[in-house]
């Protein structure tokens, strides 16, 4: 799945919701959703926060499904990063003059199982992220006895 949009504030919204009506396929819980959506929601912020900043730009968003893990890459065509390290120590911003909290980085490391960041200055930035969906161990139970029957 792709999607691009400008770099406007309420279109954070759109993405998140549209991202996790995509992971349903793979029948979450309502914490990994929720999850996934805070993650989405952090990433495609600093897209338009920093990335951009009064500028308007693209914003990507792909996401894909392996098996039980969903893969989502966000993307801008912003200024990029100089210190990727620093800026995913927490409490690092850019932006002190927003009150901005600088962790964005830090929540989608939090919620998702993988992040990675590549950035180049005046390129731009993209952000990778994995989660694995966890399925409960009676559906998983359930599958093996129904593989075995077919």
């Amino acid at each position: 799945m792709e999607l691009n949009f400008l770099s406007k504030s309420n279109n954070e919204a759109f993405a998140r919701i549209t991202v996790a009506a995509f992971a349903a396929q793979l029948d979450p819980t309502i914490e990994e959703i929720a999850d996934i959506k805070t993650a989405v929601s952090e990433a495609v912020t600093n897209c338009i926060i920093h990335g951009y900043e009064n500028e308007e730009g693209m914003v990507k968003v792909k996401a894909t499904l392996m098996q039980n893990i969903i893969e989502i890459e966000i993307s801008d065509n912003g200024i990029g990063i100089e210190d990727v390290e620093l800026a995913r120590k927490p409490l690092y911003t850019t932006k002190g003059n927003l009150e901005r909290s600088g962790m964005g980085f830090t929540i989608m490391e939090s919620f998702m199982d993988e992040v990675e960041i590549h950035s180049v200055v005046g390129i731009g930035t993209k952000v990778i992220m994995r989660k694995k969906i966890k399925k409960e161990e009676s559906e998983e139970i359930d599958e093996k006895e129904n593989a075995l029957i077919n």
